[in-house]
């Protein structure tokens, strides 16, 4: 079919997009400056007005980026050429009109460090034409780019401030498009769902979305001190062989490096820092209020709790193993030495095997970084919303493919709230689906997850009752579909 044109007026300027199949899509559009040469670790400032008819109909450059480390599990995304200019928007949309459409802004996982909005994972046709939604895809700056921390260099929060400039370019722009500024819901899966907990933490965000759902939020990994983070920008400045006597000197020094060299020299940062059974990033936002977990946990709750937003917020029930897909023998005294770290007990090792029957040391190490790093936290968040007054809908994924390796992994949702499993047919994680149960799946979590969308509520189409403390309500999207009690409590048996 042929692509149509499509012409949409701005106050900023005139965009052409294209029509496809039953959307209108813009794409790569610009929502703030190009972050580039001496603003290369600047704010975000506000996008520039044009003159004439912008094309927005291919995509913009994805931020500067290595490899994801998870590709052995997700395969690799058709990927459009890096850049620095990349501070762009995807926008879908079923019609050019004055509907007033809910709005849904997506930010995309990846450790801070790898994705885009724009990849065609989470292209929005299906989920703006089944929800009668505008979809916003959101590209921002990754790893040394959007978060490094060097005094009188950078603050480590540049690419919170674009995410924070994108959410306001929606405020002021997506009426043209057929959306509702008073309607914005801000979807995330693992560091974009990260990235939302310090947005509901964060005074500035307050006012530019007014629901919130979390997938797979790394919970228990709290924003990085300003200590940390120093830490890890002098690291990087010293593989980098950049001279740290003044401020000036190190920012012309990096203004003179290429993408590649700082992306290498990262890497190499991320190699030293890793540790077993750990996730450890070398950039991610630096925040010094919030950069213990309990204190990151409860201010998230609070903001969510002042301005009324209420939220999904789930986990899958294998997440880690994706990240444990490359190892093969364990050291037992490593795996011990986890154990104790994050339960205080050697033994509990013993109670992980006794559920999960015919279990390996690999499946028994992913269940305790899924339990610690993902489901024990997330739900401590969901008791602390419950607690502001704001409410919360609490699910957890265990369907997977027969048979599969990865089973309930990280990342294995986003098919089904994106409806576009032509994006994702060589993924492996999704290898010997069932196809008939994979649309029926995507039918029952899709329907959730517009519902919420667009009223608030997402029980439209099984019942599911709000999260509260007592009962621990939770939706179980498994071979069979429904609510459950304490989900923690079940997954510890």
């Amino acid at each position: 079919m042929k692509n149509e044109s499509c012409i949409v007026q701005t106050s900023l300027g005139s965009l052409q997009g294209i029509r496809k199949n039953e959307v209108i899509q813009f794409r790569g559009v610009p929502y703030a400056d190009a972050p580039e040469r001496e603003y290369r670790f600047s704010q975000a400032r506000p996008v520039s007005a044009w003159t004439g008819i912008r094309d927005a109909s291919h995509h913009g450059f994805i931020a500067p980026q290595p490899p994801s480390p998870l590709r052995q599990a997700i395969g690799e995304s058709s990927e459009p050429p890096q850049g620095e200019d990349c501070l762009s928007l995807t926008i879908t949309t079923p019609a050019i009109d004055h509907e007033k459409r809910p709005v849904v802004v997506w930010l995309h996982g990846g450790h801070y460090m790898t994705g885009a909005g724009s990849l065609d994972w989470y292209d929005g046709e299906e989920l703006s034409k089944d929800g009668n939604l505008v979809t916003v895809g959101v590209n921002y700056r990754l790893g040394a780019f959007g978060f490094l921390h060097f005094p009188g260099v950078s603050d480590g929060k540049m690419g919170i401030s674009d995410i924070l400039e994108a959410l306001k370019w929606v405020q002021d722009h997506i009426a043209h498009f057929g959306g509702d500024p008073d309607r914005v819901t801000v979807m995330g899966q693992s560091a974009g769902a990260h990235a939302i907990m310090c947005l509901l933490a964060m005074g500035e965000a307050r006012g530019l979305f007014q629901r919130a759902i979390l997938q797979s939020a790394p919970a228990s990994l709290a924003p990085l001190s300003v200590a940390k983070a120093t830490e890890n920008g002098s690291r990087l400045l010293e593989i980098l062989n950049v001279n740290q006597s003044n401020p000036q000197e190190i920012i012309a020094q990096l203004n003179t490096l290429s993408p590649t060299r700082i992306i290498q020299a990262t890497v190499k940062l991320a190699q030293e820092i890793e540790r077993f059974g750990q996730i450890n990033l070398p950039f991610m936002p630096v925040i010094d209020s919030l950069s213990t977990v309990d204190r990151f946990i409860e201010m998230s709750a609070i903001g969510a709790g002042e301005a009324g937003i209420d939220l999904i917020l789930g986990t899958n029930r294998e997440e880690a193993n994706i990240l444990l897909g490359n190892v093969k023998v364990l050291d037992p005294a490593l795996v011990n030495e986890r154990f104790v770290a994050l339960t205080g007990k050697a033994e509990v090792i013993e109670r992980y095997r006794r559920r999960r029957p015919g279990s390996t040391t690999i499946d028994l190490v992913s269940d305790l970084i899924t339990d610690y790093t993902f489901l024990l936290p997330s739900l401590r968040l969901a008791d602390a919303i419950h607690n502001t007054g704001s409410r919360t809908w609490v699910y957890q994924l265990d369907w997977a493919p027969f048979g599969s390796p990865f089973k309930a992994c990280h990342g294995l949702e986003l098919p089904f709230i994106f409806g576009n499993f032509e994006s994702y047919k060589n993924v492996p994680i999704l290898q010997g689906a069932n196809p008939e149960v994979v649309a029926d799946l995507t039918s029952v979590i899709q329907s959730a997850w517009i519902g919420f969308i667009r009223t608030g509520n997402p029980g439209v189409s099984i019942p599911w009752p709000s999260y509260e403390p007592i009962q621990r309500q939770t939706m179980r999207y498994a071979s069979v579909i429904g609510a459950v009690g304490d989900l923690a409590e079940l997954n510890r048996r």
